[in-house]
């Protein structure tokens, strides 16, 4: 018997089962893919949200504000990357300005702190390459940016250190109610739990609706976003928003922690909760945005990568954060943007709903919220290189060339908690693949580390998702 069931490992998953693992709790985390972050947590903005954005008074706008404050302590413990580079929502024109005062007032009532109104003069000061005819913006000084993935791999990976179960290829088929206790079915076997916490992103009506009454609709809205090569990545230095419009926040320029651009998402709202395809029209809607907000055209020839994601939205447009009818079953759903920025803070809130249910919760004293840093060789020393190199001769055999990723990085990443078994999921936590040949040179190498690490043959080595084989058989 377990004292709580989440099911889902993305951000939201991944940061609850972190705090639960602060106390003398029996945690499992189930999650239906083969790796932790597959779903909206892996294609996203990456942006760490001030809060002004959010209509006072809902819980998104409680906890992105609690969230952003947290963000830089729990980064640094969890060795993940982050910056606080501040954001910009640039007006153009009179109207846009009022919009940047609406915003403003709203997060004083938010209670952001470190937001100024400033003029043409001193936007272009700190953005060189914005339009002239740029007329002022809001700066939000704690506004930032992180590696999304990274996060939730490091929170799943620290809960897993301080004693929570992970089940990866793990599907909820169905939950029953038993007594006060709950049976959660999966495709590989039965499960008892006290609590169940529903963090199952685009399919968590689903998951309400095995145990409730339907109360809410998950309506899958996709955003396409591009990639650009590090050669353009100082094109900007602040999270750079246009004025929202009914439509939403619109695309942002970036850069991002690793020195890329971004610049995304579109939004569209689809029917398929699986729809991750790139369009034409979503190309030419951010090339578009580009040439309207930057000095100079950005050449596409630059884009290393184009990729979409799913948000998880319902009508009332917040988060879902409740224990619903069914007694000891708690909903975390509709974690949309600011999602990732909330997330530290929700998982603080759970687990004050978890204390009211379960009563008398002894915390766990062995409890270490410091992850072991990852290795950046490319970062280290030549004294640091050559002692680490004599350690292990492995992080002297480069495999990523663009991104400088060792053999060393790659087993460090597949050995780790809940580590890295599957092409993406090494270039989620290491990078090769991640530069400008996107894997073209280094994939069959790490392939080759995967597969001896893993003990397969390496035809068994999936690029992602379940069945998302690379290679079935020798051709010659």
């Amino acid at each position: 018997m377990y004292d709580v069931i989440i099911i889902g490992s993305g951000i939201t998953g991944s940061s609850i089962a972190r705090e639960l693992s602060r106390y003398n709790l029996k945690t499992l985390v189930l999650e239906k893919d083969n790796d932790v972050a597959n779903g909206t947590t892996k294609a996203n903005s990456a942006i760490v949200h001030a809060g002004y954005d959010a209509t006072p008074g809902t819980l998104k706008a409680r906890f992105n504000v609690r969230g952003n404050e947290i963000y830089e302590t729990i980064c640094k413990d969890l060795s993940v990357p982050f910056k606080r580079i501040g954001s910009l929502v640039v007006a153009f024109n009179d109207d846009e300005m009022k919009m940047v005062k609406e915003l403003y007032d709203r997060g004083i009532e938010n209670n952001v702190p470190d937001m100024e109104i400033i003029g043409k003069d001193r936007v272009l000061e700190l953005e060189p390459n914005l339009k002239e005819e740029v007329a002022g913006a809001l700066y939000a000084k704690t506004g930032g940016i992180v590696g999304p993935w990274e996060l939730s791999i490091a929170m799943l990976e620290n809960a897993a250190e301080n004693g929570v179960e992970v089940l990866l290829n793990t599907e909820v088929t169905n939950i029953e109610k038993n007594e006060g206790t709950y049976i959660v079915h999966s495709n590989e076997k039965k499960y008892n739990a006290k609590l169940v916490i529903n963090c199952a992103g685009l399919y968590s009506d689903e998951i309400n609706n095995m145990v409730n009454e339907p109360l809410f609709e998950i309506v899958p809205n996709k955003g396409e976003y591009n990639l650009f090569d590090k050669s353009v990545g100082d094109t900007v230095n602040t999270v750079v928003f246009r004025c929202p419009s009914k439509d939403g926040k619109g695309a942002v320029i970036l850069p991002t922690v690793h020195g890329n651009l971004l610049i995304g998402p579109t939004a569209e709202y689809v029917d398929d909760k699986k729809d991750l395809s790139t369009s034409w029209n979503g190309l030419v809607n951010l090339e578009k945005h580009t040439k309207e907000t930057l000095k100079n055209s950005l050449s596409f020839g630059t884009v290393i990568t184009s990729f979409s994601g799913l948000r998880a939205k319902t009508a009332s447009q917040d988060f879902i954060i409740e224990e619903s009818k069914s007694k000891g079953f708690i909903n975390v759903a509709a974690i949309d943007s600011p999602g990732l920025t909330a997330a530290p803070a929700i998982a603080e809130y759970v687990m004050e709903i978890v204390k009211g249910i379960l009563k008398d919760i002894d915390e766990n004293k062995s409890f270490n919220g410091i992850r072991r840093p990852s290795i950046h060789f490319a970062d280290l020393s030549q004294e640091e290189k050559a002692k680490l190199i004599e350690q292990d001769d492995r992080f002297g055999r480069v495999i990523c060339r663009c991104e400088h990723i060792t053999e060393g990085e790659i087993v460090d990443v597949a050995k780790r908690k809940v580590g890295a078994t599957t092409l993406d999921g090494v270039k989620r936590r290491a990078r090769p693949g991640g530069g400008r040949c996107q894997g073209g040179f280094c994939a069959p190498r790490v392939m080759e580390i995967l597969a001896k690490e893993m003990d397969v043959d390496i035809t068994e080595v999936l690029k992602d998702g379940k069945g998302s084989y690379i290679l079935t058989g020798k051709t010659k």
